[in-house]
């Protein structure tokens, strides 16, 4: 199988733009991912020690509380940046891209793709990027997959009060159409799912007991908006609490999935 490049702007993003590692402790909202992706992942995890294969896992900012769970974790990113910066996690690491995995048929208990999938635009490329994960996974294993939610970029840019800009509200009105950012601007190239879709992916691709996820819940926006808007932290507030507390109560909800700014997608291999 010919090894599949990642796109140019991903790897300049997030090698020379963006700083990963820093992204889920700096703000409100990004905290909040943080504590509810290790709510949703604790609860369908099996027990340690599993052999955990973080597929696109960044600089380790979940190996790292993996490792500490006790997992055996190994990461595999296409940037190097994140490789070194993975290194003080505990975790082994490898350069490497989510549509073609080094790892053994059957050889995984979980895999992880906290983000490929949304820097997959086209479709070959996720349903690639799946097949993968459950050609290593074993009979029953765990499959966590994130996506970014269609509708994120409207909540964000409004809770950042610009989106009443012409510009900007053409930008975003595109993605909303869309659901593709082209990556010349701000974020790098990217795919937004709606749950539905996400989950349709994830059953397609052979997995069963499939379920979505709002990660953050209905009121991240709100977090985002007040430190924004305010330049105060609300990491350790009533505020984040409040939010955090939504976020479970929406769960029941399939409706209220469309809120949250990232979706997880859970299933296992028959």
């Amino acid at each position: 199988m010919t090894s599949p490049e990642v796109a140019p702007e991903i790897v300049r993003f997030y090698s020379e733009t963006a700083d990963e590692a820093e992204r889920l402790t700096s703000t409100a909202d990004g905290r909040l991912e943080m504590v509810r992706t290790q709510e949703l992942l604790r609860r369908h995890l099996p027990p340690s020690p599993a052999r955990v294969l973080d597929v696109g896992g960044g600089p380790g900012a979940h190996a790292q509380w993996l490792v500490a769970d006790g997992y055996q974790v190994h990461l595999v990113d296409p940037i190097p940046r994140h490789l070194e910066q993975a290194g003080t996690t505990g975790a082994t690491t490898e350069l490497g891209d989510a549509r073609l995995l080094t790892a053994d048929d059957g050889s995984c208990d979980v895999v992880l793709m906290l983000g490929p999938l949304y820097h997959l635009p086209e479709r070959a490329d996720r349903d690639r990027a799946l097949a993968e994960a459950l050609r290593v996974l074993k009979p029953g294993g765990l499959l966590a997959a994130a996506g970014i939610n269609r509708y994120a970029p409207l909540f964000e840019h409004t809770a950042y009060a610009h989106l009443h800009q012409e510009p900007l509200r053409t930008g975003i009105d595109t993605i909303l159409a869309t659901q593709i950012h082209d990556g010349k601007k701000s974020f790098t190239s990217a795919y937004f799912h709606s749950g539905e879709q996400l989950r349709d992916e994830v059953a397609a691709a052979g997995f069963v007991a499939s379920e979505v996820f709002g990660i953050e819940g209905p009121a991240w926006s709100l977090l985002a908006a007040a430190e924004r808007n305010t330049g105060r932290s609300f990491r350790e507030s009533s505020l984040f609490e409040s939010a955090l507390v939504a976020a479970r109560m929406a769960e029941p909800y399939p409706e209220l999935l469309a809120a949250s700014s990232h979706l997880l997608a859970v299933g296992r291999r028959p």
